[in-house]
């Protein structure tokens, strides 16, 4: 039986401006690592058997159907302009539209070079691969719109980093991949009919109901906005969160140094190239709406009336601090137990934070402890605890299904960095069971795992992850 992907591709449809006609390059020897069949089922993909899988999610095969390209953008990185980047390591196979009458597309990435690849290989190896797949699919199950994870294969080729690394291939499923950058590059340009194009694709595909370029700047502006307090609510940290990785659908999109905290710290970077700290845990706010207003400005570049439109949009940026606001407010007063949060939670949800700071508090372990009776013991000095615990209990005198909330919004379990290391070291030596296990876990995040408990402890001194890579 041969795999079957029902495509109906439109982004060809742009014109080629907006990208370069890439076959994937092959790999010598192609072994399926992991294949989500549930999602399969979702985009209506017929599954064949493994070895053909492998053919074409390693790609070495091109589907029938398919139309591979590798996609145009330019983005701000770490605040500076690249004038032009695109997909250097991947290629957008096509577009299916699920059972669920909803468009993706399905890119494979890690599958060699492209027209933009600027010296690269075009390669990614098996650690970042699979944590993207692990990291996508525990987002998933969170409730936190991001890119999914369809297959991982094994390409049987090094990959040359710090060593030679095991290479291998994941296959991305996206609302779309369209990004800031896809419209700073044409705004960059002066390129104004393709930047209508574009503009009307994005909306078209995206948000139908909204009007015009402004209608866009709003619909992206408030997506972005539950997306960063939803990332925050659970302790996630982007790592890197250029113009280029801001997807104008509102999903999180490219796990590259991301990871989840342990002890809360406000100030919290992973990624091993943020020395400056641009995109640590409390700077994301701020930073997205920086983003916003790149993607305002390349929006400008359209319009009739210039002025006009600058006012707008300046209207729509500078709205986005309140918009982040209510949108965190609301999700950490569900992680206090608090269905209808007041203007005063805001002072008590702060001054948990600040305790747990202090007290060096795992940030997921104590808000689950928050439903139970330890959430003291996770406080170096459990009395920094018992202080706010007072005022807390009376304010939710008035909240009859607290406990039940904090349940449905604060898991129990989450990708924790040692164990990710610890997964990611198997597999290279051949064995996937903590990937497979990890996978299981995760899948239910919000549920007791008693047999699983394990994997809720925050690591010892010994198994801390101070930095986080990019997979390039």
């Amino acid at each position: 039986m041969t795999l079957h992907i029902p495509f109906d591709n439109t982004y060809t449809g742009l014109g080629p401006v907006f990208y370069s006609k890439q076959a994937p390059e092959p790999v010598s020897k192609p072994h399926m690592l992991a294949f989500n069949r549930d999602l399969a089922q979702l985009l209506g993909i017929t599954p064949s058997d493994v070895p053909d899988m492998a053919e074409v999610f390693g790609g070495n095969r091109v589907p029938e159907g398919a139309d591979p390209l590798a996609q145009l953008y330019a983005g701000h990185q770490f605040g500076t302009f690249n004038p032009q980047l695109g997909d250097g390591r991947a290629v957008l196979l096509g577009e299916v539209v699920g059972t669920d009458g909803l468009r993706r597309d399905i890119q494979l990435k890690g599958s060699g070079r492209t027209p933009y690849s600027r010296r690269g290989d075009g390669r990614a190896w098996m650690g970042p691969v699979l944590r993207e797949y692990v990291v996508s699919e525990a987002m998933h199950a969170l409730g936190i719109p991001t890119t999914r994870a369809l297959a991982a294969v094994a390409t049987g080729d090094p990959v040359w980093r710090e060593g030679a690394m095991p290479g291998a291939v994941l296959t991305r499923v996206a609302a779309s991949h369209l990004r800031v950058g896809t419209f700073q590059i044409f705004a960059a340009r002066g390129e104004t009919e393709a930047l209508r194009r574009l503009t009307r694709y994005a909306i078209e595909r995206h948000y139908p109901e909204v009007d015009g370029p402004m209608g866009l700047l709003r619909a992206v502006r408030d997506a972005q906005a539950r997306l960063v307090a939803q990332w925050m609510s659970v302790g996630f940290i982007h790592g890197v969160m250029n113009t280029d990785n801001c997807a104008i659908s509102g999903e999180t999109i490219d796990y590259g140094p991301c990871a989840f905290m342990d002890v809360y710290n406000p100030s919290q970077v992973f990624s091993s190239i943020d020395r400056m700290g641009r995109y640590a845990y409390d700077n994301q706010p701020g930073i997205i709406v920086w983003n916003l207003a790149q993607l305002a400005t390349a929006l400008i570049q359209q319009m009739d009336d210039p002025q006009e439109a600058v006012e707008e949009a300046t209207e729509i940026v500078h709205a986005m601090p309140g918009v982040i606001e209510k949108e965190w407010l609301s999700r950490f007063a569900a992680k206090i137990g608090i269905a209808s949060p007041q203007p005063g939670d805001m002072a008590l949800i702060e001054d948990l934070l600040e305790r747990m700071a202090a007290g060096q508090a795992d940030f997921t372990n104590t808000f689950r402890a928050l439903a139970g009776e330890h959430a003291r013991d996770q406080f170096l000095e459990p009395a920094a605890f018992d202080s706010w615990e007072k005022g807390w209990r009376q304010r939710l005198e008035t909240e009859p299904d607290s406990k039940a909330l904090m349940r449905q919004v604060n898991p129990a379990f989450i990708p924790r960095n040692h164990r990710m290391e610890e997964m990611i070291a198997a597999a290279v030596s051949g064995g996937m069971a903590p990937f497979e296990r990890l996978m299981q876990v995760l899948a239910r995040p919000y549920e007791d795992q008693p047999e699983h408990a394990e994997l809720q402890n925050p690591p010892k001194p010994e198994e801390v992850v101070p930095a986080t890579f990019c997979g390039t």
